[in-house]
This record gives structure tokens, C-alpha cells and sequence, in this order.
């Protein structure tokens, strides 16, 4: 898996030429490395910024996390490192080099904008979807308030963040997730959320930048909850007076695996639209998901929950069938985002308490999830190990941009 093979020609590349003699291509990771500001004086610096950062990814891309165990990679791999980079000095950083550059070197926001821009690059799919995540690891122990919160825009389909912003409490995401979607190309695409982001100001936000929503509403609406609770509620009319006329579809799927059978059922109407003042709504509907757990045979354990939520995605080009993917396709952002940096990367589990540390290596780790994409690995971890026995491939994946990859 030569990455340096591409073909040129096909595509229009600005090759350059780094002040250490290597060779990128205008718009790579690597050339946006050497694009961040470095806060240090140059008085006692021995590696520039582009230099550490780049080791970083490179330790990440091979499957280490922590900062002791990125310093030691490095180390292990001094002699391929230098050659690679065409180092002048023939020692690898210290520990605490990595640790200082991203505590209080590197700017989050820069960092974090290098990622959306980069991600925004190449193919995207159809689904954004937007919801926060807690930055556990960089809360101190005897800290009285919760973790930090970032909230990011997913592109579900390809697995790459385009977007993510420091909320601070949970309850920020209301107010920032305006911004987070303001850094997004977001026409004709479809932004799904959480109840929390079900607000008018935000609907009106997205179809006013060319997209469409998909949202569930709870009880933080409650006019607007009540109102779909009341059409779908079951009729009982009196003797001699008829049903009232509705314009309900319905449809449902099944998936079964993993000892389970889950059963959803939507359905969907447009019987509200007159009467809202929602921006764009165009449809609301029901979601039922009826779940069965079995074992040697027979069904242990049931369970059922009902959702309610909006969307302008009108009926004429979206059928409930669609509808159902799109509203399941939003969970993508747990299993192929939230999960990852967990499980993958061990991001709560480490310690990074200093200064914008987390934050940080939380936008790494979401440069390392979109980078293993345009290496046809939809798993990580597999990518990981694989990356891990191809370093150089590692490093031209860091010094070709998107555009020749996807």
C-alpha cells in the first residue's frame, strides 16, 4: 500500500520542499503542521513544531496513545525517524518535549481548525451528525466540576469530524452548536442531533444555510411534544361519529444479531405542518423500537420505547423507509467517533490534565480516525497495527492531502 505511487497527473499537486529537505504535497497534514504558530521563543528550541506534532500522529497512526508511551515509540524508532525526517540532530525528543507542546505550546483552536478544514476535504456522505462528547481524562481528580465537553459535526458515512468546539457543561451545546455548524458546508445535507439540539433557532440556522434536519422532540418542547403525542394517540370515537381522516405512512425493519431482535417501526405525517411555526418542518413522526432478547431458544427479556421528533425533509423525496435510516444512521457518531477515541485510543483513560492537553489530543485523535479512511480501513484498530509495520506509508499518508487519496 504505496501511497507515493498516486497518480500525479490526474490531479493538479503543488509539490514542496520543507526547510529539513523533505518533500510534501501544498495542503498535506504536514503542510499544515508547519502552518500552526509555535508560542516558544527561539532561544533553546531544538524541534520545530511540525517536527514533534508529526511524531505525534505517527505514534498515534501506530497504535500508541499516551504521551510516556508516544515519547518511547520515537525512541524505539529513532534511527528510521531521523533518516525519514532528515533530522539535523540525531536525538529523538523527551517525554516531557511531547507533554509541554501539547499543554501549553500548540493553540487548541488552531489545532482544531487544521482538522475541520483537512476533513473537509475529499468525498462526504449524506448524514452530519451533531452531539458532544466528555473529555474525562482531563479532569483533575479533585475537581468539583464535570468534565469538559466538546461537541463535534460527524460526517457519518465517512467517518471524519468537520467540525468540533469546546462547550464547556453539557448544557452549552445549545448555544455552540450554532458555531460548530457555521464551520460546515452543510447544503443538502442532512443534520440529525439529540433532543437538546430540537431548538428553533437552530432548525432555522440549517435551512437557511441549504440543509435539512432530523430531530427528536421531547419533553424540552413540550407544546410541540404534546402536539405529535396527540396525533398519534390511539382514537376512540363515541358511537355514531366516524375516525378522522388521516394521512399517516407507516414502516418498519428488523435487525436481528447478537442475541437480539430489534424491531422499529415509523410512521409519519404531515397533518402539523399548518399549524406550526416550526422553521421548515415538513414532516413529524413516531418511532417505535420493540426489542427481544433470546437465548437457548427462547425470549428472556423485552423491552419497548417510543420516540418523537421533526424533520423538513419533505414527504414528496423521503419516505419513511429513509427516514428511518436517516434517524438510525445519526448513532454512527457513538460506535464510529465516541467509541473510538474510548476504546480505540483510550482517551478518557488517560490523564492529560494540563492546559489544553485534552483537547488537543482529542483533535489528533480525530485526524487519525479521518486519516485511516483514505486508506480503505473502515476499522481503526486494524489500521493501527497495520500502519504500525509501515511507518514510511504512515508518513506519506501525512504528506499527501486528501484530494489524492479519495
Amino acid at each position: 500500500m504505496d501511497f507515493s505511487t498516486k497518480d500525479k497527473q490526474a490531479r493538479m499537486i503543488v509539490r514542496e520542499i520543507s526547510a529539513e529537505g523533505i518533500e510534501f504535497d501544498a495542503g498535506s497534514v504536514f503542510d499544515r503542521l508547519g502552518r500552526l504558530t509555535d508560542v516558544r521563543k527561539a532561544k533553546g528550541k531544538r524541534y520545530s513544531l511540525r517536527t514533534v506534532l508529526t511524531m505525534m500522529v505517527l505514534a498515534k497512526l501506530s497504535g500508541y496513545d499516551r504521551p510516556m508511551e508516544i515519547a518511547e515509540w520515537a525512541r524505539n524508532h529513532q534511527e528510521q525517524l531521523v533518516q525519514m525526517m532528515h533530522l539535523e540532530r540525531q536525538k529523538i525528543p523527551h517525554y516531557n518535549t511531547f507533554r509541554r507542546i501539547l499543554a501549553h505550546v500548540v493553540y487548541h483552536e488552531e489545532v482544531e481548525r487544521l482538522v475541520g478544514e483537512y476533513s473537509q476535504m475529499g468525498e462526504h456522505g449524506e448524514v452530519y451528525a451533531l452531539d458532544g462528547k466528555a473529555v474525562r481524562g482531563s479532569r483533575p481528580k479533585d475537581a468539583e466540576d464535570g468534565p469538559e465537553y466538546l461537541l463535534s459535526v460527524f460526517d457519518v458515512e465517512q467517518g471524519k469530524v468537520l467540525s468540533q468546539v469546546p462547550v464547556g457543561r453539557k448544557e452549552n451545546e445549545i448555544t455552540k452548536a450554532p458555531e460548530a455548524l457555521k464551520m460546515v458546508e452543510i447544503s443538502q445535507k442532512v443534520v440529525t442531533g439529540d433532543a437538546m439540539h430540537t431548538q428553533k433557532a437552530l432548525s432555522a440556522q440549517i435551512i437557511n444555510q441549504g440543509g435539512d434536519y432530523v430531530f427528536p422532540v421531547k419533553e424540552n418542547q413540550l407544546r410541540l411534544y404534546q402536539n405529535i403525542q396527540q396525533l398519534f394517540a390511539p382514537e376512540y370515537p363515541k358511537p355514531g361519529f366516524g375516525k378522522i381522516q388521516m394521512d399517516f405512512l407507516t414502516t418498519q425493519k428488523v435487525n436481528k444479531g447478537h442475541g437480539r431482535i430489534e424491531t422499529r417501526i415509523i410512521t409519519t405525517s404531515e397533518m402539523l405542518n399548518p399549524y406550526s411555526t416550526w422553521p421548515g418542518l415538513a414532516q413529524v413522526y413516531r418511532l417505535e423500537r420493540q426489542f427481544q432478547w433470546w437465548r437457548s431458544g427462547r425470549c428472556y427479556r423485552t423491552s419497548n420505547e417510543v420516540e418523537l421528533g421533526i424533520t423538513s425533509l419533505a414527504r414528496s423525496n423521503t419516505t419513511p423507509a429513509r427516514l428511518l435510516k436517516i434517524r438510525r444512521a445519526h448513532w454512527g457518531i457513538e460506535t464510529g467517533l465516541h467509541g473510538r477515541r474510548d476504546v480505540t485510543f483510550h482517551e478518557d483513560a488517560t490523564r492529560m490534565t494540563v492546559g489544553d492537553m485534552g483537547k488537543v489530543m482529542a483533535s489528533i485523535n480525530n485526524l487519525v480516525i479521518a486519516l485511516t479512511r483514505p486508506a480503505k480501513f473502515k476499522n481503526t484498530a486494524q489500521a493501527r497495527r497495520w500502519f504500525a509495520a509501515h511507518i514510511s506509508e504512515a508518513f506519506s499518508l501525512l504528506t499527501t492531502p486528501f484530494s489524492r487519496l479519495w
